[in-house]
């Protein structure tokens, strides 16, 4: 029996987040320590399988209530069954033939959640990718990145493409989502996506807060309302974090990690004058700055990322962290993309 094993890693957005779902640029790299996977066989049914994700039975009721605000009413399994039905409207409009087989798929992630690490997305991602290889369907990866928000979306998850574009790409990918620069493939509004040599990236850390963070929805929803309706400040920092993005990639690009490591202050300095941020994040990217290390937000609140490439400072920011219940490390990268490129979008 054929089992087919998937995955789709965490990822870390260096510089232009969360500009992503407001027409601007990001730079962001795949976190291999983390992932989630998907497994998937052919079965007598149709099944979705239970995890420990998805529980029923708690201790206490407040226990009920925290899982509930971590992980939805129904875990991850409305993001494997929103994919599955994604994924056959998908095909039909494609006018693409599927087997007639069933099949038994589990899933089960070591991401951390409500820190702002893509764990949702992942889970959609590692789903995507089973599915395609058991039904043996081609998806051309700008349109597999747009197809998997648009299954959170379907979800209520608000949220912009940057999470789904480096996680089907892997690596480190340059994103541009201007207006101008949007195209349409198979249905899917796609940017233009550049990958980037990961090796040109300085030493990198990662944090993440030990107690629990807010849900992505909860920091983007308010700022979704206020960019709709026009609200000036906002208009200026989506421009001012796309920006930030342009310096980020060229220092790269030149070699010129300082100035790399100065956009990664700039884009929390920005963020944090158009939100009110929870005080228990903002000490995380504070005490990281008090040991000489940069830091912002890796995602939407409750991990951060930085350069901190002296290992004694590294050290000091370990300890530094700690005492705020934050894990640091030096984050896995995968070096290079899952398959080759699709230049039409670089």
């Amino acid at each position: 029996m054929e089992i087919i094993r998937r995955r789709a890693y965490a990822r870390a957005g260096l510089v232009g987040n969360p500009s992503d779902g407001y027409f601007g640029k990001t730079l962001s790299v795949i976190v291999r320590d983390y992932f989630a996977e998907v497994v998937l066989y052919e079965w007598e049914e149709i099944e979705v399988l239970l995890t420990d994700e998805d529980r029923n039975r708690f201790a206490t009721i407040d226990d009920l209530a925290r899982d509930v605000k971590l992980h939805g009413y129904y875990g991850g399994i409305r993001l494997i069954k929103a994919a599955i039905h994604r994924f056959v409207e998908y095909c039909r409009q494609q006018e693409t033939p599927l087997h007639d087989r069933k099949f038994s798929i589990r899933y089960r992630t070591n991401i951390p959640r409500a820190v702002g690490l893509a764990g949702s997305s992942a889970i959609v991602v590692a789903t995507l990718r089973g599915l395609l290889a058991f039904y043996q369907v081609d998806m051309p990866l700008a349109v597999q990145a747009s197809w998997v928000l648009g299954v959170e979306n379907e979800l209520g998850i608000a949220a912009g493409l940057q999470d789904r574009v480096i996680q089907v790409y892997e690596g480190l990918v340059f994103m541009d989502f201007a207006q101008e620069q949007m195209q349409t493939l198979n249905g899917f509004r796609v940017g233009q996506y550049q990958s980037m040599d990961p090796a040109l990236l300085p030493p990198l850390y990662l944090a993440y807060s030990t107690t629990a963070g807010e849900p992505t929805e909860v920091f983007h929803n308010n700022l979704r309302a206020r960019f709709e309706a026009g609200e000036p400040s906002v208009l200026a920092a989506m421009e001012g974090f796309a920006g930030l993005a342009d310096e980020a990639r060229e220092a790269l690009l030149r070699g010129d990690h300082a100035a790399f490591e100065q956009t990664l202050n700039a884009n929390f300095d920005l963020r944090r004058r158009i939100c009110q941020l929870p005080a228990d994040q903002i000490a995380m990217v504070e005490t990281a700055r008090s040991v000489g290390a940069s830091a912002k937000f890796a995602g939407s609140g409750g991990a951060i990322v930085g350069v901190c490439a002296d290992p004694q400072k590294f050290q000091r920011l370990q300890h530094a962290m700690a005492q705020i219940d934050c894990l640091v490390w030096r984050p896995a990268i995968i070096l290079e993309p899952p398959v080759e490129f699709d230049n039409r979008y670089d």
